[in-house]
C-alpha cells in the first residue's frame, strides 16, 4: 500500500483523473467496460452495483463516482442504487434486485449493521461478492470491508482537533448521523473513552443525532446552542451533520465562540473555513475509498482474495492486503485554511 502522505500529495490529481461531480447518480446510471480491461477472471463481464446510505449525499456521490471510473477502468459494468433516505432497512430490496439480476458484486455502506444482513447473505449465496465500505455490516454478512481509517485513529483526531481549539477545557456536544450508524457509534464511544483517559477538563455533555439530514442536522445545533449555553465546541463525525452545522454557526451569534470540527469534505466546508467558522477538520479521501471498493469487489470476484485474505492492486493506489476481511485505506488528514485550497472533492 502506498503511504498516506503519497496518495495526499497526489489527491488533487486523482479527483481530476477520475472526474469526479458532486451531483447525486441516478439508479439507473451504469457504465460498460471498455475492451481493454486491466482485470482477470470474470471482472471484465461482471457487474458491480453500488448502494450507499442514500442518495444525493456529496460524500457518496464522490466515493461512488470514483468507483465508477475504477470498474469501467478495469472493463466492469457500473451501477449504482439506493434509497433517498437512510433507514436501517431501506437498502434490503435493492441488495434482493442486485441478486436477482446476478450482480457480480455489490458495493454497500451499511446503515444498520443487523438490519440487510439476511439479504446480504442470501446475495452471497447466490454468488454474489460483497464489500462493506465506510460503515460496516456484522462481519458475517459480507466478504471485505475497506475501512477508511481505524477507528481509534479517526475518533484520537477528532478529539485532537477539538481540545486544541477550546483550550482543552469546557463542555462539547457530539453531532452525529443516525442512532444505529456502526461507524458512528464506534468513533464516539473512542472519542468518549480518549476524553475521560486524557481531556480531563472537557466534559461532553450531549450527543444528538441529525440522521444525515441537512435540516434536522441545522435544527439540531440550534437546539444544543439554547440548551448548552456555556457550550465551548461541536465535534460532528459525518459530512452532512459538520456543513449543516457550520451553516448555521456561520450566521449565529456563537460563530467564533464555539469551535466546530469532525468530519467534513473540502468543498462542503471551503466557504467556512475561509470565513472563520471552522479553524480545522478531518476526513480521508472518499474517491480513494470508493477506488479501492471497487478494486477490492475485483480481487474477490477474480479470486485473489479468498476468506478474507490476499493481495491486490488498486490502481494508482498501489497494492493492498486484506487481512481477517479488513483492508485498511489509510490515516484522517486534516484540513485547515493553510491547505483547503489545494483540494477538490
Amino acid at each position: 500500500m502506498k503511504l498516506h502522505n503519497r496518495r495526499v500529495a497526489a489527491l488533487a490529481a486523482l479527483v481530476l483523473s477520475a472526474g469526479l461531480s458532486l451531483s447525486a447518480c441516478g439508479g439507473d446510471d451504469g457504465g460498460s467496460g471498455s475492451d481493454n480491461s486491466s482485470g482477470g477472471g470474470d471482472s471484465a463481464s461482471g457487474t458491480y452495483v453500488f448502494l450507499p446510505k442514500n442518495l444525493g449525499n456529496p460524500y457518496f456521490d464522490t466515493s461512488d463516482n470514483a468507483g465508477k471510473a475504477a470498474v469501467e477502468a478495469f472493463g466492469g459494468t457500473y451501477q449504482e442504487v439506493g434509497p433517498d433516505q437512510a433507514s436501517p432497512d431501506a437498502q434490503v430490496p435493492f441488495i434482493n434486485t442486485a441478486a436477482q439480476q446476478g450482480a457480480s458484486a455489490l458495493v454497500v455502506s451499511a446503515n444498520d449493521p443487523e438490519a440487510i444482513c439476511d439479504a446480504l447473505n442470501e446475495a452471497r449465496d447466490a454468488d454474489v461478492k460483497v464489500v462493506t465500505f465506510d460503515s460496516d455490516t456484522n462481519a458475517d454478512c459480507r466478504d471485505l470491508f475497506i475501512n477508511q481509517a481505524t477507528a481509534e485513529g479517526i475518533a484520537k483526531v477528532q478529539v485532537d482537533m477539538i481540545a486544541e481549539q477550546i483550550g482543552d477545557e469546557g463542555d462539547i456536544a457530539i453531532l452525529s448521523a443516525a442512532a444505529n450508524a456502526t461507524n458512528q457509534n464506534a468513533w464516539i464511544d473512542l472519542m468518549k473513552e480518549d476524553l475521560a483517559a486524557n481531556h480531563p477538563n472537557i466534559t461532553l455533555v450531549d450527543t444528538v443525532y441529525g440522521d444525515d439530514d441537512d435540516q434536522k442536522s441545522f435544527d439540531q445545533t440550534a437546539a444544543l446552542l439554547q440548551a448548552n449555553p456555556d457550550l465551548k465546541g461541536i465535534i460532528s463525525p459525518t459530512t452532512v451533520g459538520i456543513a449543516a452545522a457550520a451553516r448555521y454557526l456561520s450566521t449565529s451569534d456563537a460563530k467564533g465562540k464555539v469551535a466546530l470540527t469532525g468530519l467534513g469534505t473540502p468543498n462542503q466546508m471551503r466557504e467556512y473555513v475561509e470565513d472563520g467558522t471552522v479553524t480545522e477538520f478531518a476526513l480521508w479521501n472518499p474517491a480513494d475509498l470508493g477506488t479501492l471498493a471497487a478494486y477490492a469487489a475485483k480481487a474477490l470476484v477474480d479470486g485473489d482474495v479468498t476468506d478474507g485474505s490476499g493481495s491486490f492492486e488498486a490502481g494508482d493506489l498501489g497494492e493492498f492486503t486484506a487481512e481477517d476481511g479488513v483492508v485498511l485505506l489509510g490515516e484522517p488528514f486534516k484540513f485547515n485554511a493553510d491547505n483547503i485550497g489545494d483540494f477538490d472533492f
